[in-house]
């Protein structure tokens, strides 16, 4: 097919050449040249508009009408381009143009080459960017795609699909947004699949892609099936985009709404549609943070209300929970725990085992909340016996768990297992002997730090509560900085008596644990005004203060012991 061709010049537009090539013009119709104002050639093209149209509608013969409609085409586009038309005339153009691109659809025609000019042009020039400024463009530009899909067939050449694809692309990412009608316009053609519907939303993915979420929204979450006429193909689509460009499919959005649709108590989405459940499950893998992140967190409630398809999750978990993000790790120890405070049988041994792993993970809130968890969950199922015996046996094992990890280099692992008391086994015995020992030696510093308070001030005793204030950093989560704090915190109690007093009774031989509770937040409520909105300084103080607290023995509580024994 020949497409060199050029169209003629835009004066012979306005008129018929004849043989000898003078051009005649329509009555009233003046030569149009550079030297008439613009006004006089606004009023002259619209002359020719209304000639050729009725030209167009006087012959009966398709090939006669086609020479007049073509050039009206041209003759439109000129004058919509050049003058100030009312938004009504724009429309008429422009819907009078699409229209004439049905030519398109035979190529075999002799007049086939014309209506590709009118396509190349329209491509080209970009007037579309006068019918954004239409009221109502969008009814425009739906007519147009659903004739550009409708005319486009295997015998056209890749410039015809490219001028196609350059056109509607351009109307997609250049307008304000895409309406659910426009959207429904070039999704119908994705039922059965059509390649120029799909290489469009592979070219506008970034654009598309929330209207696309939106539609699903209305059709899937809120069940208005009369939105759209593709409502009853939902499913179909959501194939069919996925096999195209899964983040069509899957933004967080869409992630987050197919999430709900699955994990809903009473929805058996997952079993009627075993490859939309597939696709869903690989998105756990996706490139993007936010959509894993998605995923995860939808676990928890696909657990407690879908307990058939923990085997299906499982592996997938698995992976997460090894995930490069702090987030997603933290999110997957947050799930399984969820999902095992409902109810131990939720959670099979291999996700318990995922949290147990985590215990050592290299992230500190990790950690904590994977060791926590696990606390929580032998607190109800072993000390309260909620599910009975053998769930008790279940977790046993979760009472040593905690304190293995008591020798980790860690400072905050420290802290959180002397907060985590339980059961023991000879191991962890060994280990609460010296967390008690350790605490034990920090209290002696602090009462030694005390007694030098109240001693002369002297180099000799500076130089020994320096030594005292070092040593006492060392025992706090990240030492360095720490120094800093314990200096600020002596200077406090060399200023305030009273703050002096509260903590000689708190490290008093004779305080209870209620009394202690007592002290601890006195102290915390004297160091915390003038109140801000973070206060490093008060939380390294707390840190102290629960490390020689009497939490787990008082004097209360050996004297207890004693009448016991001697009974």
């Amino acid at each position: 097919m020949d497409f060199t061709a050029q169209p003629k010049p835009a004066t012979a537009l306005c008129g018929i050449v004849s043989a000898d090539g003078e051009i005649a013009y329509p009555l009233g119709v003046k030569e149009i040249t550079d030297k008439i104002t613009t006004e006089e050639m606004i009023k002259h093209l619209k002359m020719v508009v209304k000639t050729f149209m009725d030209m167009a509608q006087d012959s009966e013969d398709e090939k006669q009408q086609c020479l007049p409609t073509s050039l009206v085409s041209y003759v439109c586009l000129l004058v919509a381009c050049c003058t100030y038309t009312s938004h009504d005339k724009l429309k008429d153009i422009f819907l009078f143009i699409t229209r004439q691109l049905k030519g398109l659809e035979d190529t075999k025609s002799p007049q086939f080459n014309r209506y590709f000019y009118l396509l190349e042009n329209l491509a080209w020039v970009k007037s579309c960017n006068i019918r954004f400024e239409l009221e109502d463009c969008n009814e425009i530009f739906i007519q147009l795609f659903r004739t550009l899909f409708s005319v486009i067939n295997d015998s056209h050449n890749k410039k015809v699909q490219m001028h196609l694809l350059d056109l509607m692309s351009y109307i997609i990412m250049e307008g304000d947004r895409v309406t659910q009608e426009l959207l429904g316009s070039i999704l119908i053609n994705l039922i059965p699949s059509f390649d120029l519907a799909k290489v469009l939303l592979e070219r506008t993915v970034q654009t598309i892609e929330a209207c696309i979420a939106n539609f699903f929204n209305q059709v899937l979450v809120l069940g208005r099936s009369s939105v759209s006429d593709l409502s009853e193909y939902v499913f179909d689509l959501i194939q069919e985009l996925f096999a195209i460009d899964p983040h069509l499919l899957f933004p967080s959005s869409v992630v987050r709404l197919l999430a709900k649709l699955f994990g809903s108590k009473d929805s058996d989405l997952a079993t009627q549609n075993c490859s939309l459940w597939q696709c869903f499950l690989v998105r756990f893998n996706d490139i993007h943070v936010p959509v894993r992140l998605e995923n995860v967190k939808f676990a928890s409630h696909c657990l407690m209300n879908h307990p058939d398809l923990v085997k299906d999750l499982t592996e997938y978990l698995k992976v997460r929970s090894h995930d490069p993000e702090e987030a997603i790790h933290h999110d997957v120890i947050v799930t399984l725990i969820t999902a095992a405070k409902r109810d131990l049988a939720l959670v099979n041994d291999q996700l318990l085992g995922f949290v147990r792993e985590r215990t050592l993970d290299k992230r500190w809130q990790v950690r904590k909340e994977a060791m926590t968890g696990l606390a929580q969950l032998y607190k109800k199922y072993c000390l309260h016996g909620e599910a009975g015996k053998e769930t008790a046996d279940k977790v046993s094992w979760i009472k040593d768990k905690p304190l293995h990890i008591y020798y980790q280099n860690s400072t905050d692992d420290t802290l959180l297992v002397e907060k985590i008391f339980a059961h023991l086994d000879p191991n962890a015995v060994k280990a609460l002997n010296e967390m008690w020992k350790c605490q034990n030696m920090l209290w002696s510093h602090v009462r030694e730090l005390l007694d030098l308070h109240k001693q002369p001030a002297s180099e000799a005793n500076c130089s020994a509560m320096f030594g005292k204030l070092m040593t006492i950093a060392k025992n706090l989560p990240d030492p360095g900085k720490a120094q800093d704090f314990v200096k600020k915190f002596k200077q406090v109690l060399g200023d305030d008596e009273k703050l002096r007093s509260q903590l000689e009774l708190l490290i008093s031989p004779t305080c209870s644990c209620k009394q202690a509770d007592i002290c601890v937040r006195e102290i915390a409520w004297k160091l915390a005004n003038p109140k801000q909105l973070t206060n490093p300084f008060l939380e390294k103080v707390k840190f102290l203060l629960e490390r020689i607290v009497p939490v787990h023995i008082d004097s209360e509580a050996m004297n207890a012991l004693v009448k016991l024994m001697n009974k």
